[in-house]
């Protein structure tokens, strides 16, 4: 099984700005979703943002603040966070899926704390 390496992440202060990041495998050009989610103790995990061949899309939450990104080249996947507020205070994840000729793959990070002070 595949594990995507995560960094980026930690303690920040209320209005602050973190970068992640996430080293994705080879996937299908043409059937892929990246995403990002964040989880909380006691909650389920939610999506956070997530791009695709056809767009971005993002959680309620977060438009305006953050921004998801990908290198191509360097099988990198980023999500940018701006002006943090201490309820973006989770555990993020990063996903990577993908549908090669029927074949479903789905493959996850190890998770990384962000925390957000008042």
């Amino acid at each position: 099984q595949v594990e995507l390496v995560q960094s980026g992440g930690g303690l920040v202060q209320s209005g602050g700005s973190l970068r992640l990041s996430c080293v994705v495998p080879e996937l299908s050009k043409t059937n892929n979703v990246m995403s990002w989610y964040r989880q909380v103790p006691g909650k389920e995990r939610e999506l956070v943002a997530a791009v695709s061949n056809i767009g971005e899309r993002y959680a309620d939450s977060v438009k305006g603040r953050f921004t998801i990104s990908r290198d191509n080249a360097k099988k990198t996947l980023f999500l940018q966070m701006n002006s943090l507020k201490p309820e973006d205070t989770a555990v993020y994840y990063c996903n990577a899926w993908e549908d090669r000729f029927g074949v479903v793959s789905d493959y996850w990070g190890q998770g990384t704390q962000v925390t957000v002070s008042s």
